[in-house]
């Protein structure tokens, strides 16, 4: 199989540079502050459904998603550039910020197109944080540790993501949903303090300037990491699905917290995390991401053939597995293909792609499904299918360049 042979063909570039070890204070904050972000913007994820349908908006639920992921992919060109000039912390900064504002609106903007602006100027947050926090980890570690690191930091990452819709709902069952928001924005305020304490790796750092919002056809997308982006688009659909309808289908198959689904898969994919990012660094990328595509597609079809909550769970547990491979594997692909002084940009169009992914799985979950709870499994059957169009491109259109690492 052509990425099972294309992953002895490359000989890793080691940055000299770089310290040895991963496990030192700067990665520490980092992974924190990626903790408590994730989970800021998170844990509104499973009420923000049943909130726009309480204010006459349901025939919009697709959007929730859409527009958050829209604005993320709009702003990446910038949270690229700004990342290569002005600094990896404070492009971290600003994204965070973006989440504390939006927690303190969402209680004041109580109409449909209110709420769906919000959720419009939301979706910057996410367009800027992880870009520079992908580029800032790849900064701090070796290359040969890539795999490892976005693994572990994908670990704190994704616990605030399955500890975020949780806290969510037991928080507005308990409380109200305004406390949720409230909640939201205390977790990212704590974001920000820690980016305080950060120190930045872009070695010649410029003072912002208004220039640098002024982006070229050049800074928008980066050819080099075309195969990540083409994977990561297909394999990220059924994620924008995933986060537009499977509540509904929890409550629908009888799970009590709406939220369950994302812990699940969510905890599965950290204990595979570790395994898979040193796998990646040692046996390639390609095999890794193969393989987790597989399980993705398996995954997406337990979905669609769950008759109860019990076969759900098991279809999430499949689903975290594939991810927790998929995600560290990718993004270090992504920096093996990238260009050292560009690699802002390259996190920014890996993420584009990816918020290109999640925004079409939503609109298409959210366009087949208007409560009608038969379309479910139609979607997930689509999902799968664009998933193996991912595994052919993977296995017989990709053509790994030699001057490349790891591939």
């Amino acid at each position: 199989m052509l990425y099972f042979r294309s992953a002895f063909q490359k000989v890793i570039t080691v940055d000299t540079t770089a310290p040895k070890s991963i496990y030192n204070l700067q990665f520490g904050l980092v992974c924190a502050s990626s903790f408590l972000f994730s989970a800021s913007f998170n844990m509104l994820i499973p009420e923000l459904p049943a909130y726009l349908t309480s204010m006459g908006g349901a025939e919009y639920k697709g959007l929730i998603i859409a527009l958050f992921t829209l604005t993320a992919g709009i702003s990446r060109p910038f949270s690229g550039k700004l990342t290569d000039t002005i600094g990896r912390v404070p492009v971290m900064a600003v994204g965070s910020l973006v989440c504390f504002v939006c927690g303190f609106l969402y209680p004041l903007l109580t109409t449909v197109v209110g709420f769906l602006l919000l959720r419009l100027a939301h979706g910057f947050s996410t367009g800027f944080k992880p870009t520079a926090t992908a580029a800032y980890v790849a900064d701090l570690v070796p290359a040969e540790k890539w795999g490892e690191a976005m693994g572990i930091h994908g670990v704190c990452f994704s616990t605030g993501l399955a500890i975020g819709p949780a806290i969510g709902s037991a928080i507005t069952a308990y409380y109200s949903i305004n406390i949720l928001f409230y909640c939201s924005s205390l977790f990212a305020l704590l974001s920000i303090v820690i980016l305080a304490n950060m120190k930045d790796t872009l070695p010649d750092k410029q003072r912002f300037q208004l220039s640098h919002l002024r982006i070229h056809r050049k800074d928008i997308f980066d050819m080099r990491v075309l195969p990540a982006v083409i994977i990561i688009f297909l394999s990220y659909i059924t994620y924008g699905a995933i986060l537009t309808v499977i509540a509904d289908w929890s409550a629908h198959l009888g799970t009590a917290n709406k939220g369950l689904f994302f812990v699940v898969f969510t905890m599965s994919s950290l204990l595979i995390r570790f395994v898979a990012g040193k796998a990646s660094d040692r046996y390639g990328r390609t095999i890794v991401i193969g393989i987790s595509l597989c399980l993705l597609a398996l995954a997406t079809l337990m979905i669609a053939m769950a008759k109860n909550s019990a076969l759900l769970m098991a279809a999430s547990t499949v689903y975290g597995i594939a991810t927790g491979m998929l995600s560290p594997a990718a993004t270090a692909w992504t920096a093996d293909l990238s260009d050292p002084g560009q690699r802002g940009k390259a996190m920014a169009t890996m993420y584009i792609s990816l918020e290109a992914g999640i925004g079409s799985g939503a609109l298409l979950a959210g366009w087949l499904f208007i409560s009608d709870y038969s379309m479910i499994p139609f979607i997930f059957y689509i999902c799968t299918a664009l998933t193996v169009v991912a595994v052919l491109y993977l296995q017989f259109l990709y053509k790994p360049r030699l001057q490349n690492p790891v591939a």
